[in-house]
């Protein structure tokens, strides 16, 4: 064989040789970094605590955190949705869950089981205030008593409750992040909308508030307005009219409640600096509460 090409056969192994070594050190690099992660967030330091996860949005951002391994505090009025929820996520992520059944309009139920929480489950870093509904779409002389008491209980008094037995952990900690779940209804009012949107326009002054009190206890708040979701919210509204709730979403592609989870997840892993106060959220074919491009 000539030098020439001994020499080419050479620098050949001695590239492979390289190469192989190269790859190795990016494994075992990538492998550190990896389980640096795990540790960091697998501990009982960075707990999330979201209010009704049973469906939804909420129950999508209980899977979205579980997945990335974060310690959850879970609660709903339905306490078999919520076992069951808790028995997915420790299966599936192999992380803490701590399922509490109440409703936030139950100020004395709120109090008692937040504000006494064990010890191990008081490192509250994010608060993701997802309960809430609308109950009914009735023009303002036709509409229910009962459903206006019922959204105003839910979206503006349960939140208060929640955040107020949230936050002394939070200012302890010197930290945290709150994030509401408030709406486009929040921004601009629809026909029928009455009661509902005067609860998010609530929500959003609520949210401003905080951001200015709390900012001297260096806690974040954000937050979130999303248009058309498709979730058991129109049913909801409906009261169970399975056709009129579908009926909602005919000729769009809505928001589904895994885009809400990716949102307000990407919101809270952003650096200390940095505070997304408010964001809104449609789908393509949405502009506003009234805007819509519907597919023929």
């Amino acid at each position: 064989m000539s030098n020439a090409k001994k020499g080419v056969g050479a620098s050949n192994t001695c590239l492979c040789i390289f190469v192989t070594a190269l790859y190795g050190w990016v494994k075992s690099v990538q492998k550190k970094a990896f389980s640096y992660q795990v540790v960091l967030i697998s501990g009982m330091d960075n707990i999330v605590l979201i209010t009704g996860a049973t469906s939804g949005i909420g129950e999508a951002c209980a899977k979205k955190f579980a997945a990335a391994g974060y310690p959850l505090i879970i609660t709903g009025r339905r306490s078999e949705r919520l076992l069951h929820l808790k028995t997915v996520l420790e299966n599936n992520y192999k992380v803490n869950i701590l399922p509490l059944v109440f409703d936030v309009q139950d100020r004395t139920a709120v109090e008692k089981l937040l504000g006494n929480l064990p010890d191990e489950w008081r490192n509250i870093s994010i608060l993701i205030n997802n309960a809430g509904l609308a109950a009914g779409r009735d023009s303002f002389d036709e509409a229910d008593m009962n459903d206006w008491e019922t959204m105003l209980n839910t979206n503006v008094h349960g939140l208060l409750y929640v955040s107020k037995a949230i936050v002394p952990y939070m200012i302890a900690k010197k930290k945290g992040h709150i994030i509401n779940m408030g709406s486009i209804a929040g921004r601009e009012v629809y026909e029928k909308g009455n009661v509902y949107c005067a609860s998010k326009f609530a929500v959003d002054a609520i949210s401003k508030a905080m951001r200015i009190d709390l900012l001297k206890h260096q806690i974040k708040v954000t937050n979130i307005n999303p248009g058309a979701v498709e979730t058991e919210f129109s049913l909801v509204r409906f009261k169970g009219d399975a056709d009129k709730a579908a009926s909602t979403y005919t000729g769009i592609t809505p928001l589904s409640g895994d885009d809400i989870a990716d949102t307000i997840f990407y919101c809270a892993q952003l650096p200390a600096h940095v505070c997304i106060n408010d964001l809104v959220i449609t789908c393509t074919q949405q502009a506003g509460t009234y805007y819509f491009h519907k597919n023929s």
